[in-house]
C-alpha cells in the first residue's frame, strides 16, 4: 500500500480585506502533517500600481510570489505574467527556472498542466465536472493525488476556514522531486479559481 504525503496551504487574510472586502496581496502559510509551519509565501504588494492591478485586473494581473522557510530563507519564486486567459506561473529556485504551471482550455472542467524545466508536461491537474472543490493530480490515466479546497481531513480542528487547501499525493520519488511545482500549482489554482469570491465558485469558473 502506497503511503501518502500531505501539505496544508492556508491563505492568510489581511485585516483590510476582512473589513472592506477589497482584495489585498495574497499571503499563505504552509504546514506539514504534524501541524508545524514549514514555509510562508507572499505576493509582492508594494506600490500603487500593484494595488490598482489587484483592484481592476483581478486574477489577470502580473504578480510575483516569494516562498521562504520559517527562518526567512528564500525557497521558491513564482512569476505570473499579465493575461486575461490561460494563466501561467513560472517557477524559480534562485535564478534557476525549474518549471511552470499552465492553465489550459477546457469546456467542462478546470485543467492545468505542470511542466518541468525543459517545458515538458509532467502531470495534469484537473477539477472534474461538478466537483468544483477538488483537483486531481493525474499521471496519464492514473490519479496519484488531490488538491482540495475546504479541506476536511488532516488538521481539521486547527484549520476550519474555507481559505485552506489540502494537498495529498502518493509518496513516489517522481512526485517528491516535483513538490515545488505542486506548491506552485496550488497558488495558481487559488489565483485563477477562487480569488475574489471568498471561496465561492460558479459555472463561470469551469472555463478559463
Amino acid at each position: 500500500m502506497t503511503t501518502k504525503r500531505r501539505i496544508l496551504v492556508r491563505q492568510v487574510k489581511e485585516w483590510g480585506e476582512i473589513l472592506t472586502g477589497i482584495e489585498t496581496r495574497n499571503r499563505y502559510e504552509l504546514f506539514g502533517e504534524d501541524g508545524a509551519l514549514v514555509a510562508r509565501a507572499a505576493e509582492e504588494g508594494g506600490g500603487v500600481g500593484r494595488m490598482l492591478g489587484r483592484l481592476f485586473l483581478g486574477s489577470g494581473r502580473k504578480a510575483t510570489l516569494h516562498v521562504v522557510d520559517p527562518e526567512g530563507k528564500r525557497l521558491l519564486r513564482g512569476e505570473k505574467p499579465f493575461t486575461w486567459f490561460f494563466h501561467r506561473l513560472e517557477l524559480f529556485e534562485g535564478d534557476r527556472r525549474i518549471g511552470a504551471v499552465q492553465r489550459r482550455w477546457s469546456w467542462f472542467c478546470r485543467r492545468f498542466t505542470v511542466e518541468n524545466a525543459a517545458g515538458e508536461a509532467v502531470f495534469e491537474i484537473v477539477s472534474p465536472f461538478l466537483r468544483i472543490w477538488t483537483f486531481e493530480l493525474r499521471f496519464g490515466d492514473h490519479v496519484v493525488g488531490v488538491i482540495r479546497k475546504k479541506w476536511g481531513g488532516m488538521l481539521r480542528e486547527l484549520f476550519t476556514d474555507a481559505d485552506a487547501f489540502g494537498v495529498e499525493y502518493e509518496d513516489l520519488p517522481e512526485l517528491d522531486v516535483l513538490r515545488p511545482l505542486l506548491i506552485g500549482a496550488v497558488f495558481l489554482v487559488d489565483f485563477t479559481c477562487f480569488e475574489g469570491n471568498q471561496g465561492r465558485s460558479s459555472v463561470a469558473d469551469l472555463v478559463p
